[in-house]
């Protein structure tokens, strides 16, 4: 739930928890049990909930907090349980810490909270060291002491409005662990962590040899220190307490073997497997995709998507030439966010199938809002409209990911599509006028839409894959065809751009039962089909 774009109740053009709260009743319809709240904290908004003023309470763009407890028990009485994002890797510079930092003199403890360094050079006019930030340029910038000459440097990550924590101080360990009950205690079911491989930074913040050798690729003194796993121990002691809650991890690393070691029985529940995410279509790179994630899984139920906000919509990936990402972690990203020709026509079968895919594997899928929809990327936001701070590091160069942010259209007409409840508004992010065709109203009353084929996969899930049920491959004796079953169900996905799949004689009877495109011969081009055995 990307909650600035899902749906508007106060008619100011942003989306906000009276909207989540009239649409709980599309979700729940949808099939999902759950749902993945974006950070909705009070926020100055520079990357649009992601720099945190105040860990406690909710943004007025969005609502108030008793809003929020009412959104949460009206989920709950539709059978959904809410996660919220949790952000601890950085916060805002408006957040009280920071300013109290700004305000104190350089070896203070209030500074002594974040990573405040000098720097080199003359008068320490350069950088502490080479660290790159993620959304482009050095990741640190300089303050102005109190009495008003050049001081010293803090890092960020991120955006410049976004100063990193120091987790090796106590105290940021502790504020945590409050904030943690502090939502537990107002009914949230969990939480997804942000950035959780980013927490911990090298002693003496080294210099990263891949920043001045054209190599680039991770950077070990930034990302994935071994001290984070103490923090998520640390957590999951608190979200065990009954009723237990839940802790999945976003989390970018270069090896498989590392991501799991932050799925040990003391630490996340799960880890999003973003190897499913950034294969280009193709049958065995998503057939090792998928087996990776099961191997991670202690419990071999992986947490698994194919779109979130950070990356360009499925529909829109899948419609154009097909690349294989780079083992280089940054190259993984930046290989879901590529711009040129799109067949979208070719996009959308695929992204329906790719769905089907997905949706029949042991674990948790999630949805990225709109996908059920099949709303592809908005690529043509005029420059002015742009706001991510990827586009605007970047001075232009990189489109970020605004596009995959575009509010939803809940009508084929009116004002902003029915996205707000107003009739004279624009919505925040402009939506363009061929997103009437992919209106929910407009789906609602087309069995041959994307939203039925989500609503009918979904409820099959249910019915032919019980979570306990293992995966077993099947041999389709073509290297463009994937098929496996769990339990009485099989699963055929057909990845070629127009050759049919026929059943194999040797194979036993099989009856179609829900999928993009299914026959009763086998599975056409491009399709995945559900059959129960």
């Amino acid at each position: 739930m990307y909650l600035r774009s899902f749906k508007d109740g106060n008619g100011d053009g942003i989306g906000d928890l009276l909207g989540l709260r009239e649409g709980l009743p599309s979700i729940a319809d949808l099939g999902c049990d759950a749902i993945w709240l974006n950070p909705c904290y009070a926020s100055p908004q520079r990357d649009h909930g992601y720099d945190i003023a105040d860990y406690r309470n909710v943004d007025p763009a969005y609502g108030t907090l008793q809003e929020f407890v009412e959104m949460v028990r009206e989920a709950h009485r539709l059978g959904l349980r809410v996660i919220m994002d949790m952000v601890a890797n950085h916060c805002s510079t408006e957040h009280a810490w920071f300013q109290e930092a700004i305000r104190s003199a350089p070896g203070s403890a209030a500074r002594d909270r974040f990573l405040f360094r000098d720097g080199r050079g003359d008068h320490g006019s350069q950088p502490p060291n080479n660290w790159q930030s993620v959304f482009g340029g050095p990741a640190w910038t300089r303050v102005t002491e109190a009495d008003g000459s050049a001081g010293q440097w803090y890092l960020h990550s991120f955006d410049s409005g976004q100063p990193d924590f120091n987790w090796r101080n106590p105290e940021v360990a502790d504020e945590f662990d409050r904030i943690f009950r502090f939502w537990f205690d107002r009914g949230v079911d969990g939480f997804r962590i942000d950035v959780a491989h980013g927490h911990i930074k090298a002693d003496g913040l080294p210099d990263w040899p891949g920043a001045d050798d054209g190599t680039g690729g991770h950077n070990e003194a930034m990302w994935d220190r071994p001290e984070v796993h103490d923090i998520f121990r640390r957590w999951r002691a608190i979200a065990d307490v009954e009723p237990a809650r839940y802790l999945v991890g976003e989390v970018w690393v270069p090896t498989a073997d590392r991501l799991a070691s932050y799925l040990r029985p003391d630490e996340m529940h799960q880890a999003f497997t973003f190897d499913l995410l950034i294969q280009p279509w193709s049958a065995p790179h998503m057939r090792d995709a998928i087996d990776t994630g099961l191997r991670l899984s202690p419990t071999g139920l992986p947490a698994w998507t194919l779109s979130n906000h950070d990356v360009h919509r499925a529909a829109t990936r899948y419609g154009q030439d097909q690349v294989l990402a780079a083992p280089d972690s940054a190259d993984k990203i930046a290989a879901a966010r590529r711009t040129g020709e799109v067949d979208l026509i070719r996009g959308e079968r695929r992204a329906r199938a790719a769905a089907g895919l997905m949706l029949a594997l042991p674990g948790t899928p999630y949805l990225y809002q709109g996908e059920e929809l099949g709303l592809p990327e908005v690529f043509d936001l005029p420059a002015e409209a742009r706001q991510d701070p990827i586009w605007i590091r970047s001075g232009g160069k990189e489109l970020g990911r605004d596009g995959c942010r575009v509010p939803l259209p809940w009508r084929s007409s009116g004002p902003a599509f029915g996205f707000s409840s107003a009739e004279h508004i624009s919505a925040w992010l402009p939506q363009p006028e061929w997103f009437a065709r992919y209106a929910r109203s407009e789906q609602e009353e087309n069995r041959a839409s994307t939203l039925h084929t989500y609503t009918a996969l979904i409820a099959a899930r249910r019915e032919l894959f019980p979570a306990e049920s293992p995966l077993e491959w099947w041999d389709t004796e073509r290297h463009d065809v994937i098929a496996f079953s769990r339990g009485d169900a099989v699963c055929v996905t057909n990845f070629h751009p127009s050759q049919p799949f026929t059943i194999p004689d040797a194979w036993p009877v099989l009856t179609p039962v829900v999928g993009t495109s299914p026959t009763t011969v086998g599975v056409a081009p491009d399709s995945t089909t559900w059959f129960r055995s």
